[in-house]
């Protein structure tokens, strides 16, 4: 199904991503499993409690692939509500003003999404803790209490887990009904469920298959799994949103996506061209660069979509993605696409091609 929200809050990630973050640069992490040249070795075996199960402490860095765009592309519009359809829309459209992101407020059911920022897991028998560089936290009770009755909705909601063998099983509950899905600015309700069920893989990769439930906007439930890959030998370093209270101010995010759009000039450019660039890229957000991430471009009915957003042609090999960002596929000497850069605030990002069959 071919998926193309205008989905120009992709400009707000980079803009407010503060070139003050950074990691510790180096720091051994002890008890790490390591190669005879001792770099971490990430495909050891999965390392285990005392009491025998997988242990997820670490430092991670997440990938929601596409669904941390737009985690309702899979869905028909006769299964969600056209009132959320249209919030999507109107977040899009105004470059996400009203995102909890611009307005430094804590991420809420999408923590687990945004790559660029690593999280930190600390495990104990009774409690799960992940921390994230923006000072936000979740607090995972496995000590056999109960979901609580919810009174006062927050931002993380309220966490409780269970272990079926080695998968850990978490049920969410209480999100307020102002943070998003996605960064498309896909809406919830109160009533929002999270399932979610973590499994590391082995040392260094971990999955954590996501399942939300919301009945009164989303006629079935919407289902993701977020790749997460050890970032072995550093640690987080406090990341504040400061800056971004202009923006939550409205003096920096202002006008409309349809207003920008009116200001360029779109050309035609024949399918043969254009299937040239549908491949998967390496994408290395440069505050997380150990950490990749796929990112696709697809061709549907003859129009390029990076991520699930639309790519416009300026010319042969430049585009303008999601009403935003300026892009321009790169080729070698013989004609073959190497790679793509995409120019933001924090300068040209370079995503190279990822050869077919890998």
């Amino acid at each position: 199904m071919k998926i193309a929200p205008r989905t120009a809050v992709i400009l707000l990630l980079f803009c407010t991503t503060s070139p003050l973050h950074a990691q510790w640069l180096k720091h051994s992490t002890p008890g790490i499993p390591r190669t005879p040249d001792g770099a971490p070795n990430l495909a050891a075996p999965v390392p285990r409690t005392a009491e025998g199960k997988p242990d997820f402490s670490g430092v991670w860095g997440f990938d929601a692939g596409p669904s941390l765009f737009y985690i309702a592309g899979g869905l028909k519009p006769d299964e969600i509500q056209p009132w959320a359809r249209e919030a999507a829309k109107q977040q899009s459209e105004n470059y996400a003003r009203d995102d909890q992101f611009p307005r430094c407020l804590p991420e809420g059911p999408r923590f687990n999404h945004f790559l660029a920022l690593p999280n930190k897991i600390v495990q104990t028998p009774t409690l799960m803790m992940v921390m994230a560089e923006n000072l936000s936290y979740r607090q995972i009770f496995l000590d056999g209490r109960a979901l609580p009755e919810v009174v006062t909705p927050s931002f993380m909601g309220y966490s409780v887990g269970h272990w079926e063998g080695d998968t850990l099983v978490v049920e969410t509950i209480g999100y307020k009904d102002t943070t998003k899905l996605d960064f498309a600015g896909h809406p919830h309700t109160e009533n929002l469920r999270l399932t979610e069920r973590y499994r590391r893989l082995d040392f260094g990769h971990m999955e954590i298959q996501e399942t939300f439930s919301d009945p009164a906007v989303y006629s079935r439930p919407l289902t993701l799994t977020v790749k997460a890959t050890l970032v072995p030998d550093t640690e987080l370093l406090e990341y504040v949103c400061a800056e971004n209270e202009k923006d939550r101010q409205g003096q920096h995010l202002v006008g409309t996506v349809g207003e920008e759009m009116k200001a360029i000039k779109p050309v035609k450019v024949s399918p043969e061209i254009l299937a040239k660039y549908v491949a998967r890229y390496d994408f290395r957000w440069p505050e997380n660069p150990t950490v990749p991430s796929v990112w696709p471009v697809t061709m549907a009915n003859g129009e390029l979509f990076l991520q699930g957003a639309p790519l416009t042609p300026l010319s042969e090999t430049q585009f303008l993605w999601a009403g935003s960002n300026r892009l321009e596929f790169v080729k070698d000497a013989q004609g073959r696409v190497t790679h793509f850069v995409v120019t933001v605030v924090e300068g040209n990002l370079i995503v190279k091609k990822i050869p077919d069959g890998k």
